[in-house]
């Protein structure tokens, strides 16, 4: 498997790659109008010329892939995703670590939903500290996490 900065061209297969992959997270939450699963070859677009797009790679196949936007001395990563497949396999820890070493001495910022408890486990496990919670709805919370590489 291979990390690479994604290129304009992956954007599809990326696109594609996050619908299937946040079925489940849709499921947990129960609504499959969330973002993740509603967003457009637009608005993926958008997020490529206003970030970077990190993708993994094997037999050249997109098998997990993670956005990352720096602000503020704040790294944000977002929509990590691996194909369902190939979770489990620490695919998610290797990109959310490759998406750290572009800014080294950052603060890191992500967020999940409280009933996420694969992605929170994750996130923990590599040093990430629940800073807020905000509600999403009347049963769905999501919550905040951080990491200082400093």
């Amino acid at each position: 498997m291979e990390i690479t900065k994604a290129k304009e061209r992956d954007l599809p297969s990326i696109l594609s790659l996050q619908k299937l992959a946040y079925q489940s997270e849709a499921e947990l939450v129960g609504d499959y109008s969330i973002p993740p699963l509603t967003q457009t070859l637009d608005g993926i677009t958008d997020d490529y010329n206003n970030g970077t797009l990190l993708i993994a790679v094997e037999n050249d196949e997109i098998i997990g892939s993670v956005r990352v936007r720096f602000l503020e001395n704040t790294l944000h990563i977002g929509r990590l995703i691996v194909s369902p497949s190939r979770q489990n396999q620490g695919i998610g820890t290797e990109l959310l670590l490759a998406a750290e070493t572009l800014y080294p001495n950052a603060r890191y910022e992500l967020f999940t939903s409280d009933r996420s408890s694969k992605n929170l486990s994750l996130y923990i496990k590599n040093g990430y500290k629940e800073f807020k919670r905000e509600p999403l709805n009347e049963v769905v919370n999501f919550v905040y996490l951080e990491k200082n590489a400093f």
